[in-house]
C-alpha cells in the first residue's frame, strides 16, 4: 500500500517533510497547499505533486493523510477539519499555544477516532533512540537524572519570535518531550530561569533567548535543560541519562566524523549548522513510523496527549520565570478529573 499525502505548508519544515515522504517507498506526495503560490508551486514541481487548496485536499478521495506545517495558530482548526474528513493527521508541534484549545482539539480527535501524530522528531533520532534502548535494557540501572543541552546556532528573526509563542513553547518544547521520553515518569514540578543575553530585540518582543529549566517527578527524579539561541560553534544537541549503575550519553553529531591530529593538536570538523541536516534521519524515521501507525491502526506516538503535556510544561516554565517560583504542572492542566484528555490517542 502506498500512503498518499497532502502537505499543508511549503515553508522550511514543509520542505523537510516533503523530502522525507518522497524518500519513503511506501509514500507519495500528491498535493501541496500554501498561501504563498510561488512556494507551493516550487515544492510541487520539485516532487511531481499538484498544487491544491486546503479545501480541495480536505475533500480529495486520492489523499489518505495530511502533514500540517502551517503557522501554529492554524494547527488546531486544521486537525479538527481533517479528523472530521477521515484523514490521518501528522501535525508539527505545537498543536496550539493555549492548553485549553489543545484539550478541545483532542476531544474532536477522540470523537472521530482519527489518527493524530505530533512532530517531536527527536524521539526518532538514531543516537537518542540508542540512549533510550540502553535505559530500557537496564544498562545504567534506575534512571535518576537527565541532562539536555539544546542550543541554536543563531537567534531567529524578531518577527518569528513574536508569533512563535516564545522560547519555551517553540524551542524548549522539544526538550520537554525528550525529558519525559527519557525519565519514564510524568513531570510534576517545573522551575525555570530565563534572560535576554543574545539579542535585546527578543526581550523587547516579550521573549527570552537563554533559559535553564529543572523538572522534577513525584519520585524525585529530575531533568536539567540548557537552552540558548546562540551557539557560535554550531547546532548544539546533547543528552545524558545518569542512573544507579552508570550513565549513557549522545554527543553532538557532525556531517563528517573524523579527527585530525598534528602539531597543532587535535581537531574535528564543525557541527551540523541546524536541524534540517542534524535530524535528517529522524525526520525520515518519523514519517515511516507514522505510516506504520496508520496501516496497523495503532495509536500514534508521539500522540496528541504528548503534545498537550509538552505544551503544559512550557506554560509552567513561563509561569515559573515570571513569578519566580516552582510551578506544579497541575496548575496548568487543571484537576485530573479531566483525566480522559490525558488518555487520548
Amino acid at each position: 500500500m502506498t500512503m498518499r499525502f497532502g502537505l499543508l505548508g511549503a515553508g522550511r519544515i514543509g520542505k523537510v517533510h516533503a523530502g522525507a515522504v518522497m524518500a519513503n517507498p511506501k509514500a507519495k506526495l500528491v498535493a501541496v497547499a500554501d498561501a504563498i503560490a510561488d512556494a507551493a508551486n516550487a515544492l510541487a514541481d520539485q516532487y511531481g505533486a499538484e498544487v491544491r487548496s486546503i479545501d480541495a485536499i480536505e475533500a480529495a478521495t486520492d489523499i489518505d493523510a495530511v502533514i500540517i506545517c502551517t503557522p501554529t495558530d492554524t494547527h488546531a482548526a486544521l486537525i479538527e477539519r481533517f479528523a472530521r474528513a477521515g484523514k490521518a493527521i501528522f501535525c508539527e508541534k505545537p498543536i496550539d499555544l493555549d492548553v485549553e484549545r489543545v484539550k478541545a482539539c483532542l476531544r474532536v480527535v477522540d470523537e472521530t477516532a482519527a489518527t493524530l501524530m505530533v512532530g517531536f522528531n527527536r524521539r526518532f533520532d538514531p543516537h537518542f533512540q540508542a540512549v533510550k534502548r540502553a535505559v530500557d535494557e537496564g544498562q545504567i540501572g534506575t534512571v535518576e537524572m537527565v541532562t539536555i543541552v539544546s542550543r541554536d546556532p543563531g537567534a531567529p528573526p524578531v518577527d518569528y519570535v513574536k508569533r512563535s509563542g516564545g522560547i519555551f513553547r517553540d524551542m524548549t518544547i522539544h526538550d520537554f518531550d525528550m525529558a519525559r521520553f527519557l525519565l519514564g515518569e510524568e513531570i510534576e514540578t517545573v522551575s525555570a530561569q530565563a534572560s535576554v543575553l543574545v539579542d535585546k530585540a527578543i526581550g523587547e518582543a516579550g521573549d527570552y533567548d537563554s533559559a535553564s529549566i529543572m523538572l522534577f517527578t513525584a519520585s524525585g527524579k529530575h531533568a536539567t535543560i540548557s537552552n540558548s539561541r546562540r551557539a557560535t560553534y554550531g547546532y548544539d544537541q546533547r543528552i545524558e541519562v545518569h542512573g544507579s549503575k552508570g550513565a549513557v550519553a549522545a554527543e553532538n553529531q557532525r556531517p563528517v566524523s573524523i579527527e585530525i591530529a598534528n602539531a597543532n593538536g587535535y581537531t574535528r570538523p564543525p557541527l551540523h549548522d541546524f536541524f534540517m541536516t542534524r535530524y535528517t534521519e529522524a525526520y525520515a524515521a518519523e514519517i515511516s513510523s507514522f505510516i506504520d501507525f496508520v496501516e496497523s491502526k495503532s495509536p500514534a506516538s508521539p500522540s496528541g496527549t504528548d503534545g498537550l503535556i509538552a505544551l503544559a510544561l512550557a506554560e509552567a516554565a513561563l509561569r515559573s520565570v515570571k513569578e519566580g517560583r516552582a510551578v506544579k504542572v497541575s496548575e496548568v492542566t487543571g484537576p485530573l478529573a479531566d483525566k480522559s484528555v490525558f488518555q487520548g490517542r
